[in-house]
């Protein structure tokens, strides 16, 4: 499951996407159109900042941006700014490789090809997710 910051992370990224290409968007803005605490917003937008994916520009006119076209950014990318690991159990991250505690062998471990499985396919839709899906909800695959 993705944190609420996480949630209100592409909630936001959903605004900038739909502004791309016009100019800074003001963090008030965003909050209002989004129902995101502006407190918590500007957290997250820093943190996507500091990480590349948006630029801001101060003074009048200013706000935040894309710095990148959104077809570049994946959720992927974003949920691993935000929350961590993507994968269930730490034993089958990419990024944050962790052996379980409470495993004595891998190699036999009953529940690693499973949570493998889980991570594949949770990647499979996050990595093939970009956010020039929110420009349009005609765009949105089905079930």
């Amino acid at each position: 499951m993705i944190s609420k910051k996480a949630k209100y992370a592409i909630k936001a990224l959903k605004v900038l996407t739909e502004e791309y290409g016009k100019g800074p968007v003001l963090i008030s803005y965003i909050s209002a159109k989004e129902n995101i605490p502006k407190k918590f917003l500007e957290a997250i937008l820093l943190e996507l900042r500091n990480h590349g994916i948006l630029q801001s520009q101060k003074g009048k006119g200013g706000g935040y941006l894309l710095r990148v076209d959104p077809s570049r950014v994946n959720l992927a990318q974003v949920l691993r700014v935000i929350d961590g690991p993507i994968a269930p159990t730490p034993c089958v991250s990419f990024n944050f490789y962790v052996k379980c505690d409470d495993c004595d062998d891998e190699v036999t471990c009953a529940l690693r090809p499973i949570m493998e499985r889980v991570r594949d396919a949770n990647l499979g839709v996050y990595e093939n997710t970009s956010l020039t899906t929110f420009q349009s909800s005609a765009s949105l695959p089905a079930k």
